[in-house]
């Protein structure tokens, strides 16, 4: 390719990823606040962990259901009008908050949370296999770190908003007076979804189309390739998802639980979560400028992956704000795994490109189903103790980026 042809091809990506990108910042925004409103309903609502726990449940289990609609929506509508949609989706569970709030119902805000995880499930559906075409595969994990920057920007200013908020003062919060906080932030959040869908939808985001997918990931020609299950690299990559993002989950969205239960007061735990956001924040950017120049994807996902079992060691044999810091630091361990683990998953796909992301925005329900297992250990072990759920997590992904990566059938 010559240099003129290879400036044009950088700039007709660049103007799709940073559509993508400002995507991605909502995304962050609207999934890290999570961890304040867990402990805000915790002490609004006077819940157990595991009942405040449902805050991420309610959201990240809408992966699972909407998952593979998503990808049948996104085939009718192509991935600009579908990330449209998914931005709609959002604004409608967002206003939901304010009835919520007047009728103090938590019933109510786990349905709000619930719809804003459906149309980010729409969005996540075509903006990651989106940033693994638009360009070579083999930094892919470069430019989803690009995306992971703007994604954890936005969950750390979402921190300080929400934080600052929501949870200054004493614990002893609760009540529809403490409610009445979450009406006007959301109310604004609404307008800016509602005004980002319109600009995606009359945006030059070109579509994507089967034949661009097939040339990036193209299935080998020998071998069966006419079922995605054959595809063990896929199929392992989903389980290695859903271990992934547990983990994520709960060292971020559990830190401040954590950080009170340790006897830490609402005005210094409520920006724990910042902390582990920092740490990716770091993580991803040692990405960007490692990966795949001086470190492959695969060898990113395994080493971030040993030091996250070594970090959760630390939190379980320390103390006070050190056991803390180690949960933060997890943040900058796991940086890589999201980054490496979707072309590694996707890698050979060809035609079943679009399920295969489908199949592991799916693995994304790790986010729901995990905490509520760490909140059940909370109440019954011990907030500490039940960190040790990480351990086994982290070593399936172990396993997936030593083996499981490489296996391209069974």
């Amino acid at each position: 390719m010559t240099p003129t042809a290879t400036q044009n091809s950088t700039r007709s990506y660049l103007g799709p990823l940073l559509i993508v990108g400002m995507l991605f910042f909502i995304f962050g925004f609207v999934t890290w606040v999570n961890g304040v409103l867990i402990a805000f309903f915790k002490q609004a609502f006077q819940l157990s962990t595991v009942g405040s726990n449902l805050v991420a449940f309610a959201f990240f289990i809408s992966y699972t259901v909407m998952a593979i609609p998503s990808s049948w929506l996104l085939k009718k509508t192509g991935f600009k009008n579908g990330m449209s949609v998914g931005l709609i989706v959002m604004a409608i569970g967002t206003v939901i908050f304010v009835p919520a709030a007047n009728a103090v119902s938590y019933p109510l805000f786990l349905v709000g949370l619930f719809l804003i995880g459906i149309g980010l499930t729409v969005l996540q559906t075509a903006s990651n296999p989106y940033v693994t075409i638009l360009g070579p595969r083999e930094s892919a994990a470069q430019r989803i770190s690009f995306m992971g920057v703007a994604n954890k920007l936005a969950g750390i200013i979402s921190q300080f908003i929400f934080g600052g908020l929501l949870l200054t003062g004493g614990n002893a919060i609760s009540g529809a007076a403490s409610l009445e906080k979450v009406v006007t932030p959301y109310l604004i959040l609404t307008g800016v979804l509602v005004v980002l869908a319109m600009l995606v939808r009359f945006s030059t985001l070109p579509e994507v189309s089967e034949e661009q997918e097939e040339d990036q990931t193209a299935a080998p020609k020998t071998g069966h390739t006419d079922s995605i299950w054959q595809h063990a690299n896929l199929v392992l990559g989903v389980i290695a998802i859903f271990c992934y993002v547990g983990v994520e989950v709960i060292s971020g969205d559990t830190i401040i639980n954590y950080g009170t239960a340790l006897g830490f007061s609402n005005d210094e735990a409520k920006y724990f979560t910042a902390y582990t956001l920092y740490g990716m924040l770091a993580g991803y950017i040692l990405g960007i400028v490692l990966i795949p120049r001086f470190l492959s994807q695969q060898k990113s996902l395994l080493y971030g992956t040993i030091l996250g079992l070594v970090l959760t060691v630390g939190s379980l044999v320390t103390d006070g704000f050190t056991s803390v810091l180690c949960i933060a630091l997890l943040g900058f361990a796991i940086a890589p795994i999201w980054p490496a683990m979707w072309p590694l998953a996707l890698n050979r796909l060809g035609r079943f490109t679009k399920l295969g992301s489908a199949l592991l925005i799916m693995g994304i329900s790790g986010g729901a189903l995990l905490p509520l297992l760490h909140g059940y250990l909370t109440d019954m072990v011990s907030p500490k103790m039940a960190y040790a759920l990480i351990l086994p997590l982290l070593s399936y992904i172990l396993y997936y980026a030593a083996i499981g990566s490489n296996k391209t059938n069974w």
